[in-house]
């Protein structure tokens, strides 16, 4: 209703300023006669809801070209989705000592039309913190290499988004409270031998947000 308003006032405004024009030599203008300020003001209580620690994520898929691969091994890149956290508590609505951190963890990429599947230790990430704010107390994750990386596959350690694996992190979540948001994605890479069987696969990366 106020955008109609507007539009029928500035036609009315438009009508009057070419019917002017077409006396404006028999016509002398109307002397003013002063302004007047009106001061606006409004008063917004609060609602009394609780603030919030969220996350959201730019997209909900993406997909991986190949890139850098060799004779030996085959590889596949690309740039996670921007992850965002935003923090609407006040102060007292924190735990002392809390902090929140990200994880993500991949599926197996399944093929489309039977393929052995790819398991997920062979999807790995670099994080990348685009934004921690000024304090310096929110990190990035380390890099998670795949099993490709491996110089030993029985190797106990952990390869790939098998695990829970660390996107970022605030270190204490009351001392970064006043920055309210954060954002960071990850590069992501899916290394593989070069036999792999060819066609389409799809693998679920779920990040989850901890406090």
């Amino acid at each position: 209703m106020l955008n109609t308003r507007f539009t029928a006032r500035l036609g009315a405004v438009g009508a009057g300023a070419l019917l002017l024009a077409g006396v404006a030599s028999a016509a002398v203008a109307e002397e003013g006669h002063g302004n007047d300020d009106v001061s606006v003001n409004v008063e917004i209580a609060d609602n009394g809801e609780p603030g919030v620690l969220a996350m959201t994520v730019a997209a909900d898929s993406m997909t991986l070209t190949e890139n850098g691969s060799t004779a030996t091994e085959r590889q596949f890149t690309g740039t996670l989705p921007t992850v965002t956290v935003t923090d609407t508590r006040s102060p007292g609505e924190i735990a002392d000592g809390a902090y929140w951190y990200v994880l993500g963890t991949s599926s197996d990429f399944a093929g489309d039309a039977g393929q052995p599947v790819i398991d997920a230790g062979h999807l790995g990430w670099a994080p990348n913190l685009i934004d921690g704010g000024a304090s310096g107390l929110v990190s990035e994750g380390d890099v998670v290499d795949t099993v490709m990386d491996s110089d030993d596959p029985e190797s106990a350690l952990p390869f790939g988004l098998v695990d829970q694996e660390l996107l970022a992190m605030a270190f204490d979540s009351g001392e970064v409270l006043t920055e309210g948001q954060w954002t960071a994605d990850a590069e992501l890479f899916l290394r593989t031998p070069a036999d792999v069987a060819a066609g389409a696969y799809s693998a679920t990366l779920t990040l989850s947000l901890f406090e």
